[in-house]
């Protein structure tokens, strides 16, 4: 590909129009390899395969063999999801049938993308219809007189007039003389031609107008005044305007490439051993979103140094940094591959979520979560994963959240249990499907949020404990590994061994509760359910945006700390500093040059986030959208494949939580902490009127010991906050229940 004449190889700024009929048809003009290297190699890097192709050709224009050009072309289908196109083969030679006509999936997305691009581009023009009309009939009259003046001067012979001047100051009178007796022939011929085209105009058009049809006069009106409003209009002012605008990319080179890597510091071209190297040849990447290379750094340097000059990279090569993505490569730490993307890819929204056709899906298949920075699908398995997601507010962290319940929402085989410390709208309509919902921190409408979060908590806790015991039970035929299968979890045989969801929005909340006493007791189930759960299927889905600095007491923050650290995955979108990124990811991952706090802010980077900890890449993900109206599409959806299945329960089939007859051991036994040995009346009184109010409004110290007493549960002497008061022992309690249920 020859380079256009007057561009500088080292100049970023030369911008072209960069715009490819179909994706894959861009020939590939490969970079300069390594010393003792074929033309040809494989860059298996993190990102994928890439196959290099083709011989090493310098531009035509450059006189250095080691200058190349590339250019960033346009996404041909904008807006559109990207095609993957069919590999080039090492020559260059293209696929015969193109990417976007292989097979019936390609073929229908071609054809729907062109029949939406034409649609709109025809209606674009019917709406300037009428500016173009009066714009074409203005030119038009212009065009006449341009067209009247044009051939004045042909009639007169204009041209010649620079030739009679210059013989006349070279003091030729014969020159002179022989131009102007053509001159003369010449106007005398032109001018009866001129007059012959006037008098057949006078009298042949009159004739012609008459012996013709409406549409015939109206055809030769459209053409002709499409022709005069051409010829008059100016060069830069055209009267069509352009539907769609083709976009302008940079143009990179290897020597724009060194240039950017020298300026950040990662070489010395004048030094033996210190200069940067190219390890593939450069080309398209696999989605045709931008062009990749690998690049071989000095002896010495290592991917964290690029990582880190990751801002001066893209300065010197005068691309945003979003459109710079650095990939480490496993072969050698000094490797990795330079991605530079056509376009900032993290703007450009992922669109909306593949859960909206409303059908059944598999918990046990990975989630499709989003597009990743080369518009690569992105997804993310529950089974067997705990997911941490934090943000900033209103960045998304909701949303994203959401979208990974709404797809455990359509598998009816799934119980869901929402505990949305916030109380707000964004998960009311999951009562679709829920078997549990738990809202805010304090009573309102829906009752007292906190004994029914403690509840529910237990009720997981002893669903584990029951799958564990029952999975241990089994034959190794129907358990091979000794977990939860799928042919388990949908055993009308075993109704126990369904998959749970437990869902914790802004989960901190929980551990700040007045009642310390229910803090505690929060915090211990959920570390237990992190421990333990995952494995018995329990899926566990947090988010939090105050990650970090919770609890009040030092046992409180530290099994806040051992809940938040134990997520398997991790998604962060914009964070306000590299604290709370740290607290969402890990050290290890800002170790690793991942700080959602650079994460770029504004409306056009919603939903943007890193999500760290499934594999060893960690994608930036532009995650799916699903707002409220879309959730409630799948959430009625989800019912209804719930009410197919029989497998609707608890609150969403009508259950209420309200008790019929009122157990007094196992009451109190239930508002008796962990650890604890013993509680005195009043406090026992206290918490049965705050966590069971409906039986227990008015019990009383005096009349709780009575109750109990009559059990023949001996009042002694308990310890309370430092005091020596009357209550009951929590052994005396447990041999009660026992004794009641071995009469």
């Amino acid at each position: 590909m020859a380079t256009p004449e007057g561009f500088d190889p080292l100049d970023p700024r030369d911008d072209t129009d960069a715009v490819a009929p179909m994706r894959g048809e861009w020939h590939r003009v490969p970079l300069r390899p390594r010393r003792g290297e074929p033309t040809a190699t494989t860059d298996t890097g993190a990102a994928g395969a890439v196959t290099v192709i083709g011989d090493v050709t310098p531009s035509a224009s450059s006189t250095d063999a080691t200058h190349f050009d590339v250019p960033l072309d346009e996404d041909p289908q904008p807006g559109g999801q990207p095609v993957d196109p069919a590999p080039v083969t090492v020559g260059g030679r293209h696929p015969i049938i193109p990417s976007g006509l292989r097979g019936w999936v390609n073929i229908r997305a071609t054809t729907r993308h062109a029949a939406v691009v034409t649609a709109y581009r025809v209606g674009f023009h019917v709406v300037r219809g009428p500016w173009y009309a009066a714009q074409a009939v203005f030119w038009a009259v212009v065009g006449v007189a341009r067209v009247a003046g044009r051939q004045l001067r042909w009639w007169w012979v204009t041209e010649q007039y620079g030739l009679r001047t210059t013989a006349a100051d070279s003091n030729d009178p014969q020159m002179w003389l022989r131009l102007h007796r053509e001159v003369k022939a010449t106007r005398a011929w032109r001018g009866w031609v001129l007059i012959a085209g006037l008098v057949w105009l006078a009298v042949g058009g009159p004739l012609l107008w008459v012996n013709t049809t409406t549409w015939q006069h109206a055809l030769v009106a459209v053409v002709v005044v499409g022709w005069l409003a051409h010829t008059g209009r100016p060069a830069d002012r055209p009267i069509l305007s352009r539907a769609v605008v083709a976009a302008r990319f940079r143009r990179i080179n290897a020597d724009i490439v060194l240039r950017a890597y020298y300026a950040a510091g990662l070489g010395r071209p004048d030094r033996q051993h210190q200069e940067v190297t190219f390890g593939s040849t450069m080309s398209r990447d696999g989605s045709g979103s931008g062009s990749q290379v690998s690049i071989d750094l000095p002896y010495g340097k290592t991917f964290d140094d690029a990582r880190n000059a990751r801002g001066a990279i893209a300065s010197g090569l005068d691309v945003s940094i979003n459109q710079v993505f650095l990939t480490r490569d496993p072969s050698s730490h000094r490797r990795h591959t330079l991605f530079v993307a056509d376009r900032d890819p993290l703007a450009v929204p992922a669109g909306k979520t593949p859960l909206l056709d409303g059908k059944v899906r598999d918990i046990w298949k990975p989630v499709p979560f989003g597009l990743d920075e080369r518009g690569r699908k992105v997804t993310l398995p529950l089974m067997w994963t705990s997911v941490l997601i934090g943000a900033q507010p209103r960045k998304g962290k909701t949303f994203a959240a959401r979208l990974l319940a709404l797809y455990a929402a359509l598998d009816p085989w799934v119980r869901v249990i929402i505990v949305d410390g916030k109380n707000s709208p964004d998960w009311r309509k999951f009562a679709l499907v829920a078997h549990t919902m738990v809202y805010g921190t304090h009573p309102g409408r829906d009752g007292d949020p906190v004994p029914l979060l403690l509840e529910a908590l237990r009720g997981v806790k002893k669903h584990i404990q029951a799958v564990n015991e029952t999975l241990s039970r089994l034959p190794v035929q129907a358990c091979p590994e000794g977990k939860l299968t799928r042919d388990l979890a949908h055993d009308p045989r075993h109704p126990d061994l369904r998959v749970w969801l437990l869902v914790m929005e802004e989960f901190q909340v929980y551990y700040e509760l007045d009642d310390k006493d229910a803090s505690t007791e929060i915090a211990e189930l959920l570390s237990f359910i992190m421990a333990v759960g995952p494995s018995a299927g329990v899926i566990i889905l947090s988010s939090s945006q105050k990650p970090s600095g919770v609890g009040a007491g030092q046992n409180i923050a530290r099994l806040f700390t051992r809940y938040r650290d134990n997520h398997a995955a991790r998604f962060a979108l914009k964070c306000g500093n590299r604290v709370v990124s740290e607290a969402i990811l890990g050290g290890d991952a800002y170790a690793e040059g991942f700080d959602a706090a650079t994460l770029p802010a504004g409306k056009d980077y919603l939903g943007v986030g890193y999500l760290y900890g499934l594999t060893d890449a960690t994608p930036t993900v532009r995650t799916y959208l699903a707002d409220h109206e879309d959730a409630e599409k799948i959430l009625h959806a989800a019912r209804r494949h719930r009410q197919t299945t029989g497998t609707l329960s608890g609150m969403a089939a009508g259950e209420t939580t309200t008790r019929e007859v009122r157990d007094v051991l196992a009451d109190v036994r239930s508002v008796i902490h962990a650890g604890e040995t013993g509680v005195s009346w009043a406090r026992l009184a206290e918490r049965l009127v705050e966590q069971i109010p409906e039986h227990y409004t008015d019990v009383t110290p005096a009349a709780i010991s009575a109750q109990l007493r009559d059990l023949r549960i001996p009042s002694v002497n308990i310890k309370d906050a430092g005091q020596t008061l009357k209550g009951a022992k929590t052994l005396d309690i447990d041999t009660a229940i026992h004794r009641r249920a071995n009469p």
